[in-house]
């Protein structure tokens, strides 16, 4: 059953992340690549490649530290 709740609060983890990243990136990459561009698919595949491995390295960062963080608190 904890194996559950760890893997929920990953992703629950993980998709913010993503959400974040494209909230704070999303029209600065349009404006970058520009209207026409934006279009294609590999402007936008790239775009969202980006997100995936940025939003999974804060994860798997976040996860490290609340693991440490957790860790300290059951043995003291």
């Amino acid at each position: 059953m904890e194996n559950k709740w760890i893997l929920l609060i990953t992703i629950l983890i993980f998709v913010v992340f993503i959400f974040l990243f494209w909230m704070l990136t999303s029209g600065y990459a349009k404006k970058e690549y520009g209207a026409k561009m934006w279009k294609h698919w590999p402007a936008r595949l790239s775009y969202w490649q980006g997100a995936i491995l940025y939003s999974t390295g804060f994860t798997v960062i976040t996860m490290f530290i609340l693991n440490w963080i957790f860790s300290c608190c059951r043995s003291t």
